[in-house]
């Protein structure tokens, strides 16, 4: 749909290229964006500082922003943005966005260069590739739809545009590299105010509508994260209805279907397997199905057919359409069904989820499916929660519902540790409601300091942190594949609730050591107005709600 055509810049229509990109972005519904300032993309941030209806957040660390920047696109707020400057800052994007790349999110990343004379001449922080330079764009073009370096400050006008629409139109990251010298000049931008979106497109439903109609038996729809990011959660239910399907949802997707079976894959329910083991097809809506939302189902789902919609095809065979726009397409598809006479099918009753069952043990601390099961009784209907990767994110993932108003994020894409920092920071921006963060102590000492950003801007986020003193997750992988001869994985003690207290006066931050102070403590933190911590000592020992570490012959 295109944008309305406005005059922005200087009277004359001139305008830094800085300034074009500020207002551009504006007039795209952008209204933060998130990055680290330095040398070499300063001047965008004076062309922040110019732009009324733009905010740059300053996090701790790249690799947070663009974080920041995936779970803003993942809340749904539009696109993601993030900001950084040449050298160890511009890599240290890589991370975050090639967590979006995978996951398939929409973010635009802008990055600062040292200016075009000094390329090829062993310039601080040289990214040209010339002369012997690191790349910058071959290797910003491994983790992106699009990468292009621009090179003239007219080019400005023509990459920009692309680059938003490959990110939005393919799903993914999108680079732009700016040379200092190329953000400080002049452009005309006189003509160049009207942007047109990239037609979304939809594939043919013709064998898809066949595969259903003529499915003999139950169908099992398995959702993914594109319903969410497509806001097509009543289409999804409405063509659930007409198929009288059960629904499962893939790890990342908990929030999209509330009366599901349960999640797929390493971390999920039984009821999932047995669901599709008495079904005639599988329909999988907007996910790949990686191997984290499908291991223990391959021969399962390899004894089935299985049909698919979303903007890429799963990685096992199926027949798949591809649609950018998840609402127009379930809808579609409901339609065509009807139209098509669908045969009416008994209604599958669902089952209970049921649940993996980890070993017992006799540590002190508390126990993640009790913590899971008191956040569930406390957390309003409208919260964000994002979960981190680990021992952590896999019993949140199996034990703690998704709220019906709010999204459940986890990063599985890469499962960088720490990624729900930026992220929770993120989504608040984005819906400007409360968030929780579920993390580790391992995760927390790679990105925590991000709380001080939430600290600094008063968002309203709560940072639940285990502090099992250890990356639980490799002590778990010690005990189970190498006889727990040895640890290089655990840490010395900690209290990380009194050290956040300490560090940032006026934090409301807490310790808790046992399961019957946890109710008190994580009330007192929902009710702050800004952020809040509550640390909970738990057990490096606990085996979480993961299969491959419950059966070892799966890993």
């Amino acid at each position: 749909m295109p944008v309305s055509s406005e005059r922005i810049g200087a009277e004359d229509g001139r305008t830094r290229v800085v300034d074009y990109i500020a207002e551009h972005l504006v007039r795209r519904g952008v209204r933060q964006v998130f990055g680290v300032d330095g040398a070499n993309i300063e001047d965008f941030y004076d062309a922040a500082h110019r732009c009324p209806d733009l905010t740059a957040v300053v996090a701790k660390h790249e690799f947070s922003a663009a974080a920041m920047a995936d779970g803003y696109s993942r809340a749904g707020a539009g696109l993601g943005v993030v900001v950084a400057t040449s050298g160890g800052g511009a890599l240290n994007t890589i991370p975050g966005l090639g967590e979006s790349f995978a996951s398939r999110v929409p973010v635009l990343a802008l990055i600062g260069q040292p200016p075009t004379a000094t390329d090829g001449g062993g310039s601080f922080q040289d990214t040209s590739g010339a002369n012997g330079a690191l790349n910058g764009e071959a290797l910003f073009a491994a983790v992106s739809v699009f990468c292009e370096r621009v090179l003239s400050a007219a080019d400005i006008l023509t990459v920009l545009p692309r680059a938003i629409s490959a990110a939005t139109s393919s799903g993914g990251p999108a680079v732009v590299l700016l040379p200092k010298d190329i953000q400080q000049a002049m452009v005309d931008v006189v003509g160049s105010g009207t942007v047109e979106d990239a037609h979304r497109e939809t594939g043919d439903l013709t064998a898809l509508v066949q595969l259903l109609r003529n499915a003999d038996g139950p169908v099992t729809i398995v959702a993914g994260d594109q319903v969410a990011r497509d806001d097509a959660r009543a289409e999804l239910e409405a063509l659930r209805a007409a198929l009288q399907a059960n629904v499962a949802t893939v790890p990342d997707a908990k929030d999209v279907a509330f009366d599901a079976l349960g999640v797929a894959g390493v971390m999920g329910h039984p009821a999932v397997a047995a669901a599709l083991a008495d079904s005639a097809l599988c329909l999988v809506v907007g996910t790949r199905l990686p191997v984290m939302a499908r291991a223990g189902l391959d021969a399962t789902l390899g004894s089935i057919p299985i049909a698919s919609i979303g903007v890429a095809a799963p990685y096992l065979p199926s027949t798949h359409v591809e649609s950018h726009d998840l609402r127009t397409t379930l809808s579609r598809l409901a339609a065509a069904l009807a139209d098509e006479g669908l045969v009416t099918r008994a209604a599958v009753a669902h089952r209970a989820q049921g649940e993996l069952i980890p070993p017992q043990h006799a540590d002190a601390g508390v126990r993640y499916r009790d913590a899971m099961r008191t956040l569930n009784t406390l957390l309003p209907q409208d919260t964000d929660i994002v979960v981190d990767a680990g021992n952590i994110g896999a019993a949140a993932i199996h034990w703690l519902p998704a709220r019906r108003d709010g999204r459940f994020l986890v990063a599985l894409g890469m499962g960088g540790m720490g990624y729900s920092f930026g992220a929770g920071i993120g989504m608040a921006f984005a819906r400007g409601r409360r968030a929780v963060v579920i993390a580790g102590d391992g995760s927390f000492y790679m990105h925590g300091m991000e709380i001080h950003t939430a600290v600094h801007y008063r968002l309203p986020v709560t940072f639940v942190l285990f502090d099992n003193h250890a990356h639980a997750m490799c002590v778990t992988r010690e005990q189970v594949f190498f006889g727990d001869r040895y640890s290089y994985n655990r840490f010395g003690p900690s209290r990380l609730g009194a050290g956040l207290s300490a560090m940032f006066p006026g934090l409301p931050s807490v310790d808790v050591t046992d399961v019957g102070e946890l109710d008190v403590a994580i009330k007192a933190a929902l009710d702050v107005d800004g952020p809040s911590v509550v640390s909970v000592e738990c057990s490096a020992d606990e085996i979480p709600p993961f299969t491959a570490l419950l059966d070892p012959g799966r890993s």
